[in-house]
């Protein structure tokens, strides 16, 4: 699991008794955050330095043939590029529903008939989301 999305609750469980802690103290409550906050901050340094400070990790690294090499990082790049692709496509879709569907309803309101090719309309909008998944699959496979 991303260690960001186990942050989650620890963030909710400070922000929340911070708040208890204004309302119930409201004068001494800032300097108690403020030094929480600076305890938090020394921490952090003191990571940061000890990060900087230390050496290289030795790991053991297998011997790869001279067919298997890429450039470093390159399969990371496709799976961003990838996301990039299926992000920007289901977002463009999203607004091409959101305007053709509404458009597609009110004309549907006032002539029923027309119900087939409104609906064509708001589906070559979903092909847009389509195309992008197309491409992530493409990249994917590149990866």
């Amino acid at each position: 699991m991303n260690p960001w999305f186990a942050a989650i609750p620890v963030f909710l469980i400070a922000a929340t008794g911070a708040v208890l802690l204004v309302k119930r103290w409201r004068k001494s409550a800032f300097k108690i955050l403020m030094a929480i906050n600076i305890a938090v901050m020394v921490g952090a340094l003191a990571l940061l330095a000890s990060a900087m400070t230390a050496g290289p990790a030795a790991a053991a690294v297998p011997a790869v043939t001279a067919a298997a090499t890429t450039a470093p990082g390159a399969g990371g790049a496709a799976l961003i590029a990838a996301a990039i692709a299926v992000a920007g496509s289901s977002i463009g879709a999203a607004f091409a529903v959101a305007y053709t569907g509404s458009a597609a309803l009110a004309a549907m309101s006032e002539r029923p008939e027309i119900f087939g090719r409104a609906m064509v309309v708001v589906g070559l909008a979903e092909g847009i989301a389509i195309y992008g998944l197309i491409i992530a699959i493409i990249l994917i496979g590149k990866a």
